[in-house]
């Protein structure tokens, strides 16, 4: 279950890494040129970059990388991650919905698919948990 968890973790920052936006006429960016450039801003001008839709995304993806080092994942950082990360997600997603952008919106699907399998990954998790006490 250890190597799972890490695995799913891995992939949830990779997927919301391959979020992409669009703004004004000819301006488009995936969501790791963005944080690119924030992580730059975040040491030169680091008023810059504070916005909760910055700095929340960026501490999940800070948190799920840290319980990829972890021997055992921590259950509760990994949920904290994840929801920090959907925030921003859940955003391009309506976004793309809004605005009928395919592109933007198939960026985002990828994320809440693993998203999904990780939830039901932490309730399996769970329920074995409950029933190993019980036994």
């Amino acid at each position: 279950m250890t190597s799972k968890l890490k695995l799913l973790n891995a992939a949830l920052i990779f997927t919301s890494l391959i979020g992409y936006l669009e703004w004004g006429r000819d301006t488009h960016m995936f969501l790791f040129q963005i944080e690119s450039e924030i992580l730059s801003k975040l040491f030169t001008d680091p008023v810059s970059v504070f916005h909760p839709f910055v700095l929340l995304p960026l501490f999940g993806q800070i948190i799920l990388l840290i319980t990829l080092f972890q021997k055992q994942p921590s259950r509760s950082w990994s949920l904290v991650g994840m929801w920090s990360l959907a925030v921003l997600l859940l955003f391009i997603l309506f976004i793309g919905l809004l605005g009928m952008k395919m592109k933007i919106l198939s960026s985002a699907i990828p994320f809440f698919l693993v998203f999904i399998f990780s939830l039901r990954n932490f309730r399996k998790m769970k329920a074995d948990l409950i029933n190993r006490k019980t036994d």
